[in-house]
């Protein structure tokens, strides 16, 4: 049986931006080691499988795969899967609801004169705020010193609304950009949080990359060892989620515009909003634009 894909462009507004993402439409029939194979053959950060609802109150079941594992959430890939079937219904859909394996996702989409242009995802889970990591070993990680790590907001934390990610906070913007990923330092720091994946920004934005409110990068493990992600919505949420809480304010809406990507080409604009409730977060949302780029067929042997 042939199986409908198509490729896109997510956080972007324009070709080869963003974080690309390969949606498999009509996915029913594929088991998870053949979904992990196409995932890998695709390699993208991400790969997406869209199947039918178990509820029929939902949109789609959707199942998010690395290059190396099935995750049970991500942002950019919520996002793009809800822009390619918006863009595809006869009648563009206000909202969506995808069933995964972190939970229920709603997005909603965005659209511009009568044109969808992108998605904003609410994340599926409260905000987790788990273990700390000293100064000292996040910046090995990222071949930094630890006079390059600010903790005045926050330590180095392994944070969540779905899946979890070490978030640290940079001293300034040429740190950002000299950070490059240690796999030992990694491997050490790490392996007992049972993530191998670090989320870094700083509030030092210099006025050519305005108006951004943050800078930020990923590494993560790849295919072939550690690499770059060029635009992370579910760390992107948890980082929100994680300021908006250490915000003294009790209730209201911390908006933040974070670009990502830049420093290796590709860049990222991220749109997040963090809500606050009796001082409490209520909801985190990430969003932005997207752009299709490729769409085709493949065929698995053996599957229905």
């Amino acid at each position: 049986m042939q199986r409908r894909y198509i490729t896109v462009d997510v956080f972007t507004d324009r070709a080869f931006g963003g974080n690309p993402l390969a949606v498999v439409l009509d996915a029913g029939g594929l088991s998870t080691a053949q979904m992990q194979a196409i995932a890998t053959e695709f390699n993208y950060s991400e790969t997406t499988f869209v199947l039918p609802s178990q509820d029929a109150a939902n949109n789609a079941q959707v199942r998010i795969f690395t290059v190396r594992s099935e995750i049970p959430f991500a942002g950019h890939p919520n996002v793009g899967t809800a822009f390619v079937l918006a863009t595809r219904a006869a009648t563009a859909p206000a909202r969506l609801k995808f069933e995964e394996k972190a939970g229920l996702v709603p997005v909603e989409i965005l659209s511009e004169q009568g044109r969808v242009i992108g998605a904003e995802l609410t994340a599926p889970q409260q905000l987790q705020r788990m273990d700390e990591v000293s100064a000292a070993e996040a910046a090995a990680c990222l071949s930094l010193s630890a006079s390059d790590v600010k903790t005045d907001r926050h330590a180095p934390q392994v944070v969540s609304v779905g899946l979890p990610f070490l978030v640290v906070e940079i001293a300034s913007r040429e740190a950002l950009k000299r950070a490059r990923p240690d796999a030992a330092a990694f491997a050490r720091a790490l392996a007992r949080f049972g993530r191998d994946v670090v989320y870094f920004y700083t509030r030092d934005v210099p006025d050519s990359e305005q108006p951004l409110d943050l800078q930020a990068r990923m590494f993560h493990p790849g295919a072939s060892g550690l690499s770059e992600d060029p635009a992370t919505g579910s760390a992107t949420a948890a980082a929100a989620a994680l300021l908006a809480d250490l915000d003294p304010i009790s209730d209201g809406e911390l908006r933040l515009r974070i670009g990502q990507g830049v420093d290796m080409g590709r860049p990222s604009l991220l749109l997040t909003r963090a809500r606050k409730q009796g001082g409490a977060v209520a909801s985190v949302h990430v969003g932005g634009g997207c752009v299709q780029m490729m769409e085709g067929t493949l065929r698995v042997e053996g599957a229905d």
